[in-house]
């Protein structure tokens, strides 16, 4: 059994041997069948959030995931051995994560995955989605308000343009002008390529902008952000937070729904083996793609 880790003085992340964890009555086991590669494991896996987070030297890396279960604890009554799953595997301490053989997971963690829905795929969808989904909350009812989302065409970005114009947001994207047709698609009523001014009831900052992107925020606004070691500071009277995601199976079975009926665009932008988990992690860092990369172990 294999997991990938990051260690202390390397940012090239490295599979190593590790031993079966033990289940827990309301976890579940699950042979992994893909695990996407998001920013926020290059980022711990560059030593970037070690400090930030209070990592430890070694880290097990690895947040989405989609397999088979294998095994269930024996508190677990709605999910079952063969049942194809997504889960986010938000605990950083676990001793193996997503990017491993075989993962364990809490039930309250995962969704099965809809037919219909490619389950590679589907991987990409957990921590992107979520985060997507629970930083609009932190916005309150749309009601017909106008927000700027930043980082529109990346994996956060892209879920909140298209769960805030569901919820009746009056949305604007910002991205490349190369990403116009996929901005419409998802329901954006405008896109720009900088930062406007303070014209917007609300942001969501999804690039990480930080204090260049609440500029675009009116005063007595809103803005959300995607990073809670390093909120923003409050100004002009606008009301600050920053989304800090949590497994949520049942959240994760209406957003994988959402997936398959195509409301959520699946973007994939390749798989290579878990043995070239390096490879996707440098290509992730590169940037100027669109979609996760997938490790398939």
């Amino acid at each position: 059994m294999r997991a990938l880790v990051a260690r202390t003085g390397s940012s090239t992340p490295v599979l190593q041997e590790t031993s079966p964890e033990s289940l827990a009555p309301d976890e579940i086991r699950v042979a992994v069948r893909a695990a996407a590669v998001n920013p926020a494991d290059g980022w711990v896996a560059s030593g970037a959030a070690r400090s930030l987070l209070d990592l430890p030297d070694v880290v097990v890396l690895g947040y989405d995931l989609v397999g088979t279960v294998t095994d269930v604890g024996a508190a677990v009554t709605d999910l079952t051995v063969g049942d194809v799953v997504a889960a986010l595997h938000e605990d950083r301490t676990a001793p193996v994560r997503a990017h491993a053989d075989v993962a364990t997971v809490p039930a309250a963690a995962a969704a099965v995955v809809p037919a219909g829905l490619d389950p590679a795929g589907a991987a990409s969808v957990p921590l992107n989605a979520l985060t997507a989904a629970q930083g609009l909350d932190l916005l309150g009812p749309a009601e017909g308000r106008t927000l700027l989302v930043t980082g529109a065409a990346g994996g956060v970005g892209g879920y909140a343009v298209a769960l805030a114009v569901r919820s009746g947001w009056r949305v604007t994207g910002l991205a490349r002008a190369a990403d116009e047709d996929f901005l419409r698609r998802a329901g954006a009523a405008d896109t720009v390529t900088d930062v406007p001014g303070p014209v917007f009831d609300a942001v969501f900052d999804a690039a990480a902008l930080q204090e260049g992107a609440i500029v675009a925020t009116r005063d007595r606004g809103a803005f959300v952000g995607v990073l809670p070691p390093a909120p923003v500071a409050p100004e002009r009277g606008i009301t600050v937070a920053a989304v800090n995601v949590r497994a949520d199976g049942e959240r994760l079975a209406e957003l994988l729904g959402l997936s398959r009926e195509g409301v959520l665009e699946v973007r994939v932008a390749g798989e290579v083996s878990l043995d070239q988990a390096a490879s996707a992690y440098d290509r992730r860092t590169a940037g100027g793609q669109r979609g996760r990369w997938l490790l398939v172990p």
